[in-house]
């Protein structure tokens, strides 16, 4: 009896000991795992492909209150609202609501839409609407002539076209280089060179992840440099 007892006693703590270690293992092997699975994605998850290099820079328009613009070292959301803004009115809410929101405390991280010199009246009526959702203060309208719409427009290298208002729904991912992001193998559209504004599901589907996916790239990108800022600055001085 007592060495059944003893028997009994050393297959619990031995199915104990197996259960501890299955535990260990996974809490182990699976990080590993989820690390290997998305660095060896298509895209690696922090990368957005780039369609179109060297954006025309915004250099010939100025805003609302008559500052200078740029596309350089900033993450863009390039609108083209043209001689209309007021129809333009429910892309910029849509806009506000599912990207702008989320993403505005982001310090380089702005909203610029391009807009006709008739258009500055509307353009600050909007601009007033938008403070019900949130802090436009990175959100910026750019007042410039149609040549100079067009030219911005041309540089993108689309398949979106602009009307004779000089308007279109599709708004373009602009990264810090002055580069077109989008994607190349969507499983509705293959490229995508934009996102359709008017379409709630789209921006809410598909722009809202895009736009995550490059902020991260750049919040990663930072990490990094200061990481090597530092371990400069610990060879320098501390050794």
């Amino acid at each position: 009896m007592p060495s059944l007892c003893l028997g009994r006693i050393f297959a619990k703590n031995y199915f104990v000991q197996v259960k501890k270690f299955i535990v260990l293992g996974i809490l182990f092997v699976l990080p590993i795992t989820v690390y290997l699975f998305f660095a060896t994605g298509k895209n690696n998850f922090v990368k957005l492909p780039t369609l179109t290099y060297g954006v025309h820079e915004l250099s010939d328009f100025k805003s609302l209150d008559g500052k200078p613009l740029q596309l350089k070292d900033r993450i863009t959301v390039l609108m083209f609202f043209g001689n209309d803004v007021e129809g333009k009115k429910a892309n910029a809410f849509n806009l506000a609501h599912k990207i702008y929101k989320k993403n505005y405390q982001f310090s380089e991280f702005q909203f610029v839409a391009l807009i006709s010199e008739d258009q500055k009246e509307a353009a600050l009526q909007v601009k007033e609407k938008l403070t019900e959702i949130e802090n436009p203060k990175n959100w910026r309208f750019a007042i410039g002539t149609e040549a100079d719409m067009q030219k911005v427009f041309a540089s993108l290298k689309s398949n979106s076209v602009l009307t004779p208002s000089l308007q279109t729904n599709t708004v373009f991912i602009i990264d810090k280089e002055r580069n077109l992001r989008g994607r190349t193998d969507d499983e509705d559209y293959g490229i995508m060179y934009g996102f359709n504004a008017s379409d709630y599901a789209e921006i809410n589907n598909k722009m809202d992840d895009d736009i995550k996916i490059v902020l991260a790239e750049y919040r990663l990108a930072l990490k990094k440099y200061k990481a090597d800022r530092k371990d400069e600055f610990r060879d320098t001085h501390l050794k």
